[in-house]
């Protein structure tokens, strides 16, 4: 069972501007807050999404092929959270919409590192 997504950042204050957003859209906020780190989320709840400086020290990095996806409970809120991301430094990578003809419905997006996510909901 997934708990928790972390995703690296370079800019923990930029980072942290963008997950707000998001992370309001879907009713929730911080969750838990320390130099270096900041987790999204309810304690308890669905499984949360986290912003970090690598504990190593290094430069943050994109991961090929890595995406994080957020699910919400309909096709107007994939939208709402997709235009947050987007109004706060995120990037498009798909506008939302079915994909496929099962009831899934995502739009996907690009966090201020580069990091990708959707948001998305089953409508069937």
């Amino acid at each position: 069972m997934l708990g928790y997504v972390t995703l690296g950042t370079n800019d923990l204050p930029r980072a942290a501007k963008f997950y707000d957003a998001v992370a309001g859209e879907m009713g929730v906020g911080r969750m838990m807050e320390f130099d270096q780190f900041i987790a999204w989320g309810e304690a308890g709840g669905a499984p949360g999404i986290a912003a970090t400086k690598p504990f190593d020290g290094n430069e943050a990095t994109v991961g090929n092929g890595t995406m994080a996806a957020l699910m919400v409970d309909s096709t107007d809120k994939v939208q709402a959270v997709y235009d947050a991301a987007l109004a706060n430094g995120g990037t498009d990578e798909g506008a939302p919409g079915p994909r496929g003809d099962d009831g899934f419905y995502a739009g996907y997006f690009r966090d201020p590192d580069g990091n990708k996510l959707n948001v998305f909901t089953m409508t069937k």
